[in-house]
């Protein structure tokens, strides 16, 4: 039976493109980009930098970013309980994450490492302590309200979202450090997170499906003792680990790799900023309009694959050496293809999620995604002394095979009459059903 994704017209892909579910995914998205290097990341660094902190310290900063990795602890909180009557489950959190975020985020500035170093830490923890929240309730909020079929497209969109605001904040908060103290970029900052705020005020709460935990126990015990008792589910959290994992470690070596052939610091930044971001944004729209032609399984696979063939561009680059159309072929092929296989990534890992508890569900998944990032990209800088440039990225190519075969388990249920979208027909209720 043809999958309603590959009955969808060109006015219906169009129609879904130009919705207001869309435009919310967009914004969020956004709101949940903006957070992260303010806290964790290079406008933090800089800062701490610039006022005299030695680098050992600097480095610990990065045990700030606990709480992106750990959410799924306090998740069921945000499952079980609607903190504001009248706005709903998922917007009544979101209103008031996002009030106390941009509170922290603006707090951070009266915060001077100057003076009282521990003070700043305690900020910086407290902006990724509720960005962390906002994404928790986010996600769910995404995939509550979106159809099965819709997650591919709000994934993309959601995703650029997330690209703009992590792009607002990095490079627009270095380039305003340059004429503002940075005390004022975070209150700049902090002002940005109103379109976040006026989302949350004008979009639709989801509704809230039976059978939804009625106490903090269920809401802690039950999320995981659905999942587990899903077929196949212990294959689908290996899944999650291995689908973009030879991607990631080819991330994680490819400054050192362009440095080492030769590359200026502003080339490499120059062909970054004039292809990379741009085919990051192209490729993540671009796989989900795809989505809805394709359906997810077909989508996983064709961008997994895509994306394994995109670090050719790297091999290619190592045999060519210092060459500025390689390296922007290099780039280009890697981002195009990573953004498409991201959005397949992120839309499977919302399709996977009981209604009843999306955020805890989500929450454990989108913290296993991190988990490759720390864990495998350990050993690429001694993998490619080993292997050598060219022999490493083929490496990397190879490595994304385990992921590929395990979406082969998964065909069965993912293309059954609602293919792509639809979880495990073994699982209990799903809240569609």
């Amino acid at each position: 039976m043809p999958s309603d994704a590959a009955q969808r017209s060109g006015g219906d892909i169009l129609r879904i493109f130009l919705s207001g579910r869309m435009l919310t995914a967009l914004l969020m998205g956004f709101s949940s980009g903006l957070p992260l290097l303010l806290a964790t990341g290079s406008v933090l660094q800089a800062w701490l930098k610039e006022a005299g902190v030695d680098l050992g310290t600097i480095g610990l900063f990065a045990l700030v970013g606990l709480p992106y990795t750990l959410k799924f602890l306090w998740a069921p909180l945000l499952d079980r309980f609607a903190p504001i009557a009248g706005m709903g489950r998922r917007r009544g959190w979101l209103l008031l994450i996002q009030l106390t975020l941009m509170a922290a985020i603006a707090g951070l500035g009266f915060a001077d490492p100057n003076q009282s170093l521990p003070l700043v830490t305690l900020a910086a923890f407290l902006v990724a302590f509720f960005s962390a929240s906002q994404d928790i309730v986010i996600d769910a909020y995404r995939r509550e309200s979106l159809t099965d079929d819709e997650q591919g497209l709000g994934a993309s969109l959601y995703v650029n979202g997330y690209r703009i605001g992590l792009l607002l904040s990095s490079g627009g908060g270095l380039i305003l450090a340059d004429f503002i103290p940075f005390s004022a970029v975070y209150w700049v900052m902090a002002a940005a997170m109103l379109p976040g705020l006026i989302t949350t005020l004008f979009c639709v709460e989801p509704p809230v499906p039976a059978g939804t935990p009625r106490t903090l126990r269920e809401a802690v015990v039950q999320p995981f003792v659905e999942y587990f008792s899903r077929h196949d589910a212990a294959l689908i959290l290996l899944f999650v680990l291995l689908y973009k994992v030879g991607e990631m470690m080819a991330s994680q070596m490819s400054t050192p790799f362009y440095l080492d052939l030769g590359f200026s610091k502003t080339e490499i930044g120059t062909v970054v900023k004039l292809f990379g971001f741009w085919a990051t944004v192209i490729g993540g729209l671009l796989g989900g309009i795809l989505m809805l032609r394709l359906g997810q399984y077909r989508a996983l696979w064709l961008f997994g694959l895509l994306q394994a063939i995109g670090l050719i561009g790297f091999v290619i680059l190592a045999r060519l050496g210092h060459s500025l159309p390689g390296l922007a072929l290099a780039i280009t092929s890697e981002n195009l293809f990573s953004g498409m296989a991201t959005t397949a990534y992120v839309a499977f890992m919302a399709t996977l999620t009981n209604k009843k508890f999306t955020a805890t569900q989500y929450a454990l998944l989108s913290s296993l995604m991190g988990i490759p990032r720390v864990v495998v990209n350990t050993p690429t800088g001694y993998l490619a002394q080993w292997l050598g440039w060219e022999g490493f990225f083929l490496f990397c190519m190879a490595a994304t095979v385990p992921g590929l075969w395990l979406l082969t388990r998964f065909r069965g249920w993912m293309e059954a009459e609602h293919p792509a979208t639809e979880p495990p027909p073994a699982l209990a209720d799903t809240g569609k059903r």
